[in-house]
């Protein structure tokens, strides 16, 4: 009784060993490769459990999600001779484990198997481009020209390419100053040719607005001189009009003005006779001199 017992645990203990040996799992996010004493016998991309022959067939796991691949930073000559240090990274999947079997063996390799493929595309393809193209005018299209390349020959190594990406394009540390240095020569001489515009286009405006004054001082004479001409054609009308309908009036008037303007408070001085002229209405209102008196006699 005790061996029966002893055999049915032995027995139980050895199809436990040989289901733990025998069945294997695959998650998920994985995909197996199934491989008869390393040759590689068949592909597993479904999830669950299955089943290998123990000691003869081992299993090599690759994962199927996106993985990265972090290049180094390389120096890449633009088509316009500038220099520049581009740091890039990848982003791929194996598609085809078999493939990627035999041609990278395993993840860990793939920097040193399909890394240099990378680095010599995004160098090609990066110098054919100008340093404004690089960074900034056609960076999404030259991203997508390497992307498209890399997938072709990625297809070799059984991976997919979804996207290739520059973390960083800047100029060596040798490069810098005399890049500033150029760029600021630039700006400078754009500076310079837009002050030398803007005098230009301020001596002309204040020569138009200097002839436009001119012009404008001119006319305006001429028509105070018209408007003058005028006033005086119409003062000396009533004045003369005035004149004609009491003329000893106009006179008295007249004498008035004068009187006023020429005996006026200040250091102006005149020596006149009481008698003359001048004076005529100081002795007689109407202006009339008086008759003058006959000699006495003795």
């Amino acid at each position: 009784m005790r061996t029966f017992f002893s055999f049915i645990v032995a027995l139980l203990v050895g199809a436990g060993l040989l289901a733990y040996f025998a069945f294997f799992i695959v998650n998920q996010n994985e995909q197996a490769l199934v491989l008869e004493f390393g040759a590689p016998k068949r592909v597993i991309d479904k999830a669950g459990l299955h089943w290998k022959i123990p000691v003869v067939e081992t299993v090599q796991y690759f994962d199927k999600r996106i993985l990265d691949l972090d290049m180094n930073p390389q120096e890449v000559p633009a088509s316009d001779q500038k220099l520049l240090l581009v740091d890039a990274f990848a982003r791929y999947r194996i598609n085809d484990p078999l493939k990627f079997y035999q041609a990278v063996t395993s993840e860990y390799y793939v920097p040193q198997r399909f890394g240099p493929i990378v680095q010599s595309t995004l160098r090609r393809v990066l110098g054919s481009a100008s340093f404004i193209e690089i960074v900034r005018d056609k960076r999404e299209a030259l991203m997508k020209t390497i992307a498209a390349e890399v997938n072709k020959q990625g297809q070799e190594f059984g991976i997919e390419v979804v996207d290739v990406r520059i973390k960083r394009a800047d100029l060596p540390e040798k490069n810098l100053q005399s890049v500033y240095d150029r760029m600021k020569a630039d700006r400078f001489k754009e500076a310079e040719e837009l002050r030398a515009q803007g005098r230009a286009a301020a001596n002309k405006i204040q020569a138009d607005a200097d002839r436009d004054a001119i012009t404008i001082r001119a006319e305006a004479r001429r028509k105070s001189d018209q408007m003058r001409g005028a006033g005086d054609a119409e003062r000396n009308k009533i004045f003369a009009d005035a004149f004609n309908r009491d003329p000893s009036f106009f006179s008295f008037y007249r004498s008035m003005q004068a009187y006023e303007q020429g005996i006026k408070s200040g250091d102006t001085r005149m020596v006149l006779s009481p008698d003359s002229e001048f004076f005529r209405f100081f002795t007689n209102p109407s202006g009339v001199a008086p008759a003058p008196q006959p000699p006495a006699q003795r």
